[in-house]
């Protein structure tokens, strides 16, 4: 039977429960075992599709084209495996299958309630993850907080998932924080028994807690928790921020959470977990490198979670090629304003990622046009392809009109335009070019240098393209379409001919990076700037070893 693993939230929200997801994942993965992990969230929209990055972050686009939590990323990421559309539970979702069933005379002569046909519905959806995926272990994390109002028929249906698949079948993670006090310089537990509390007046009694903190969590602090919170002192586990990410697998194996969680679900490992690609992974993050800087130009810096995945794709990148990434955040918008250029200018390398709506395109056409000119490396990701369309029309024809329907409907020059596909649809969620398709690469271009490959399959999320109609006029301008559709009919990657690399695409290539797999595209982009700002020499490390092995995920 499968094996079920329950994350909840104390304390605060984003206290870290999507990365400790992740990295128990890897643990349970390094012992033989097929994992898969869902996410739950509250919140009553169908999927975060329509949210605002301010709102939510990023959107993470899975195959199969779910808009889904930017923590799908990280389990994607840490475990190195493809989730579904079912790994992302809404409350929007369940209400709306609800209602659709009642609607439909499902419930003839019922009285529909949270208990038990909500209930029901959250507990029939953990357990597709586990038909569709083949998974022997599912690791679901609970959005939110213990406490919020919002999410308390998810934690009804995962208590009663305790008498519906037998207790050794399921296993409870509390994920708290632990305050650090200034004024007596000591961490606080007491939110952390209160939070537990809460928990266990809604019958969940939890197998772990994983205390978070900024600070080193001391024996006696350990045993204070175990003690108050009813739970063996190995089931403590004391998890302290550290700086590095994919640090948080090896500190879990080090705590003993991996043979802690087998030995209460009688599971016995297959195989003797291997973490030598992985501590060298964290070393070399750890060892001091040569910085590079790259323009990041968007429109939601100011949380940079909106950019997770193309963050840590530079990252990935960044380790293979043995540099260390800075990335400055610029604001589009105060380009416009004349803000910001010393910043642009200064770095080695301009990236434009993905985006909608008209605020702020006008500042990263500056920069995009600053990049081409001056033949600084770019990379365009989405919107960041689009632009670069608009800009090298408008350059060719010399005429700002030139423009994109998204954000001009009356443009004489509409070289980026609406998908045919999508002329009347008026639902905006769930509705785009969204998941994963093919894309054909052209000989001879830089493109298909980076990949080394003729076919690729990307991630898309996207309403507008490239209007054909414009396409002799852009390749006049020195535009090379060198991924299409392999029909012909979309152009999905566009390159300038004389530029040391000016590559965009349609697709989300970050969404496929993992750190020990870098995107073969970002790998590219940064051996421009390298070779730009003069550091040749690092196509190898400092300790001999070839870069990470390039191979597209």
């Amino acid at each position: 039977m499968t094996k079920y693993i329950f994350l909840t939230g104390g304390v605060v929200s984003s206290v870290g429960k999507g990365v400790t997801a992740a990295a128990l994942g890897r643990l349970l993965k390094e012992r033989g075992f097929a994992v898969a992990v869902q996410k739950l969230d509250p919140y009553i929209n169908v999927d975060p599709g329509t949210m605002s990055p301010y709102q939510h972050g990023e959107v993470f686009v899975l195959d199969d084209g779910a808009e889904t939590d930017l923590d799908l990323g990280h389990y994607e990421r840490f475990i190195d495996i493809s989730l579904n559309r079912v790994c992302n539970i809404t409350t929007g979702q369940v209400y709306a299958e609800v209602i659709g069933k009642e609607r439909h005379g499902d419930y003839l002569g019922g009285t529909i309630q949270v208990i038990p046909h909500i209930t029901n519905e959250i507990k029939r959806r953990i357990g597709l993850v586990a038909k569709t995926t083949g998974a022997e272990i599912v690791l679901v994390e609970i959005g939110g907080t213990v406490g919020d109002i919002e999410s308390l028929p998810f934690l009804e249906a995962i208590r009663q998932m305790r008498s519906d698949v037998g207790r050794e079948n399921t296993f409870y993670i509390h994920v708290t924080w632990l305050p650090w006090i200034g004024a007596t310089c000591e961490l606080k537990t007491k939110p952390t028994q209160h939070s537990v509390r809460e928990l266990r007046s809604i019958g969940i009694a939890p197998d772990m807690i994983v205390a978070r903190s900024d600070y080193p969590v001391n024996e006696d602090l350990c045993d204070k928790i175990a003690l108050f919170c009813d739970v063996d002192r190995r089931a403590v586990v004391p998890m302290v921020t550290t700086p590095i990410l994919y640090e948080v697998p090896l500190m879990l194996e080090r705590l003993g959470a991996g043979e802690f969680v087998l030995e209460r679900m009688r599971l016995e490992a297959r195989r003797k977990p291997d973490w030598q690609d992985w501590e060298r992974l964290v070393a070399d993050v750890r060892r001091e490198k040569p910085t590079i800087t790259i323009a990041l130009v968007g429109k939601y810096v100011e949380l940079h979670d909106a950019y997770m995945s193309v963050r840590e794709a530079l990252k990935h990148a960044a380790l293979s090629m043995g540099v260390e990434i800075e990335i400055a955040w610029v604001h589009s918008a105060e380009l416009e304003k004349g803000r910001g250029w010393e910043v642009v200018k200064s770095a080695g390398g301009v990236l434009v990622p993905g985006g909608f709506g008209g605020r702020g395109t006008e500042g990263k056409m500056q920069a995009i046009r600053y990049a081409r000119e001056n033949k600084v490396p770019y990379l365009g990701l989405c919107l960041g392809m689009q632009l670069l369309v608009i800009e090298l029309a408008r350059s060719i024809m010399n005429d700002d009109k030139a423009n994109s329907t998204e954000f001009d409907r009356t443009t004489p020059h509409p070289v980026i335009d609406l998908m045919p596909d999508q002329h009347g649809i008026a639902d905006m969620g769930g509705t785009m070019r969204l998941g994963l398709y093919p894309c054909q690469l052209q000989p001879g271009t830089k493109a298909a240098a980076a990949y080394a490959t003729e076919l690729v399959y990307e991630r898309h999320r996207h309403r507008f393209e490239l209007n054909n109609a414009y396409r002799d006029v852009l390749a006049s301008g020195g535009m090379r379409f060198s991924g299409l559709s392999p029909d012909g009919r979309l152009v999905e990657v566009v390159e300038i001919a004389d530029h040391p690399f000016m590559v965009a695409t349609q697709f989300h290539p970050e969404f496929l990076s993992r750190p020990n797999r870098p995107h073969p595209l970002f790998v590219g982009f940064l051996k421009a700037v390298i070779d730009r700002v003069g550091l040749q020499n690092l196509s190898k490390r400092e300790d001999g070893r070839e870069p990470i092995e390039v191979i597209q995920g």
